[in-house]
């Protein structure tokens, strides 16, 4: 498999998973005080989307790499 090939499978597979989850979420730990020897500890859940227009981009994309990368040069 050249290069070409594999960039387009993982596009392809980058662009179906945005599909089917729609974005993902983390929880970020931050300080928000410290007094001494007490501190304050504060869990922020940050939630990104991903845009289905960005994701069929990524599929679109992915797929016209792997048509190329069958052509012989």
């Amino acid at each position: 498999m050249n290069a070409a090939k594999i960039t387009g499978i993982i596009l392809i597979v980058i662009g179906l998973a945005g599909l089917f989850t729609g974005g993902f979420s983390f929880t970020k730990n931050t300080t928000a005080a410290k007094i001494g020897p007490i501190e304050l500890k504060v869990q922020e859940k940050e939630s990104i989307n991903i845009p289905q227009w960005l994701s069929l981009g990524a599929l679109a994309l992915g797929g016209l790499v792997l048509v190329i990368g069958f052509r012989k040069p």
